[in-house]
């Protein structure tokens, strides 16, 4: 007998619906989701992609170049890399530390030690400033999260010779001394910006926009001729081994433009070496440091006695004792001169005789002569660190410090303002604004003292150079030279101390002068300590090789011819 089939328990049928309808919801809400996201709100996921893959990097100027006059290279930048990683991409390659540690220059287990405590971060800058080779062998190690990125490294072609003058830039090249701190708004230029594309690993793929536009620094093109650079250190540099001297600096500057040709110091600094980053030693003393002048102030003084009208260039002055007492102060000459001229009172660097002129002068003109000339305030150079010196107001001045005036005590200059001040008088009175760029055309200036004045100074100081003066050394082979010797006992611990500066300041052709060069040694321990013997020749060196390269026509022909051995040439100490 058949029986009848049994129809499914209900309680089974509704549980298969339920399950079915739930599992039908759940695709459906999938399928609604990924359309949502894909077709209706696909911006969720591109931002979350773009912050994976997506990074703003800066993109570095291009730092200018410091040129000389005739556009020979000083400083320029080249190209290197910054190396960086992802730490927490190599934290699985510790076995490859040692290696990378080795391409990158690193001492064993610095590298080690710098990305065991930086796991937390995705970027290190791991070395900076390679050369191209070195940061590319680095990347071929094959690590992930390697990348390198371009920057620019300062460098300095002529090295210690225009070392003081250019001073230097940080790593990140912004000029921190010198020229390039200077004329760090020209150089510098400005960054930019944009948005690269990256893998999981951190390699750059592309670049996607650029955000910012990098400006890229200016060129600047400085007064400074490096030939004359160059003579003006080795003859420096040669003087000072010779002369066992503490430091020493020489200035150039063409009398009709104001230009600065040529600066040096010694000892010497090489910006190329960041280990020479002391202010002891990369201080450019011809703008800082300060000295007493000694007699390189008379023509200034004897300036003042000229504009006074008091005097004229037929004036004698009666010195026969070879003395003068001055309050409790006695002023003593080493020969009596007796009744003398203006120009042997020069060319004899007669204390006396100066201190007889200045006494005779109202202190308001002395003053007011010595800071036309720029004395006690800038050049306006612009130079990083340019002392004033030190000139006090003649309201404070009493007769011994006006005779100790005279002959450059009591007043404290640079050698940029003896430069600036004889570049002055060696234009006849028209005082140019020091530059330290190149200047094209003429240069307006402002008179400080007559025409007169200035010429009847220029030739009296011809007699210091001639046989009977005090800088027989400083003559020049077919060239007339006016120029003044000093020699300044220094001052320490309230009183002057058996230690000396040696200067020489002075200006050729003398029939129209071309340029003025100021040698300054500070405390030779030479044979001698007299400026005619230390500083003159050296300027003879420096002033003839660099009229010469100049092109300069001699005006003194006819004297070389008829005595040849007259003239200085080039040290035989060297």
């Amino acid at each position: 007998m058949k029986t009848a089939r049994q129809a499914p328990a209900p309680s089974f049928s509704l549980r298969s619906q339920v399950l079915f309808s739930l599992f039908a919801l759940a695709a459906a809400g999938l399928l609604g989701r990924c359309v949502w996201l894909q077709l209706v709100n696909n911006d969720f996921l591109m931002s979350k992609g773009d912050q994976a893959h997506m990074r703003v990097v800066s993109v570095p100027a291009h730092r200018g170049r410091i040129l000389d006059r005739n556009g020979q290279a000083l400083a320029v930048s080249a190209p290197v890399y910054a190396v960086t990683a992802n730490p927490r991409l190599l934290a699985d390659h510790q076995d490859q530390w040692a290696a990378l540690g080795a391409a990158l220059k690193r001492p064993p287990g610095e590298l080690e030690r710098q990305l065991s405590s930086n796991q937390d971060r995705q970027q290190l800058t791991l070395a900076r400033q390679m050369r191209p080779a070195d940061a590319q062998a680095v990347i071929d190690i094959g690590l992930p999260g390697m990348t390198m990125t371009r920057e620019y490294r300062r460098y300095f072609p002529a090295g210690e010779v225009a070392g003081h003058l250019l001073g230097f830039t940080d790593i990140d090249e912004l000029g921190q001394e010198g020229l390039e701190k200077q004329f760090d708004n020209w150089l510098a230029g400005s960054p930019g910006r944009k948005r690269v594309l990256q893998d999981a690993l951190s390699t750059k793929v592309a670049d996607v926009e650029s955000l910012v536009e990098t400006v890229e620094g200016r060129d600047v093109m400085l007064s400074i001729d490096l030939r004359i650079q160059y003579l003006a250190y080795r003859e420096l540099k040669a003087a000072m081994q010779y002369e066992n001297a503490k430091t020493g600096s020489i200035v150039v500057m063409d009398v009709n433009t104001g230009e600065v040709l040529a600066l040096v110091n010694q000892p010497g600094f090489n910006p190329n070496d960041r280990s020479q980053y002391i202010e002891a030693i990369y201080r450019n003393r011809a703008a800082t440091a300060i000295f007493e002048p000694g007699s390189t102030m008379k023509p200034f003084v004897m300036s003042a006695a000229l504009e006074s009208g008091r005097y004229n260039v037929n004036s004698r002055i009666d010195i026969s004792s070879g003395m003068i007492k001055v309050g409790s102060k006695l002023i003593e000459d080493e020969h009596p001169l007796g009744v003398a001229s203006l120009e042997t009172i020069l060319a004899k660097s007669s204390n006396v005789g100066m201190s007889t002129i200045a006494l005779t002068l109202e202190p308001q003109q002395i003053w007011s002569t010595l800071r036309k000339f720029g004395y006690g305030q800038s050049t306006g150079s612009g130079m990083i660190g340019e002392s004033q010196g030190m000139f006090t107001n003649y309201s404070a001045w009493r007769p011994p410090a006006i005779a100790s005036l005279s002959y450059g005590y009591g007043i404290s200059v640079t050698a940029m303002q003896l430069a600036h001040a004889y570049t002055s008088l060696a234009s006849f009175g028209v005082s140019r604004p020091v530059s330290l760029l190149r200047v094209d055309g003429p240069v307006t200036g402002e008179r400080v003292i007559s025409e007169k004045t200035a010429r009847t100074m220029v030739s009296l100081l011809e007699a210091v150079v001639s046989k009977e003066g005090t800088a027989r050394a400083a003559a020049i082979a077919g060239y007339r030279v006016s120029g003044k010797t000093g020699t300044a006992q220094k001052s320490a611990n309230g009183g002057y101390i058996n230690d000396y500066v040696a200067l020489f300041c002075g200006m050729a052709p003398a029939t129209n002068p071309r340029l003025v060069t100021v040698v300054v040694i500070d405390a030779p321990h030479g044979a001698t300590h007299h400026g005619g013997d230390t500083a003159a020749p050296v300027f003879a060196t420096v002033m003839g090789g660099a009229l010469r390269l100049l092109g300069v026509p001699p005006d003194d022909v006819e004297a070389t011819r008829e005595d040849p051995m007259s003239v200085s040439q080039t040290l035989v100490r060297r």
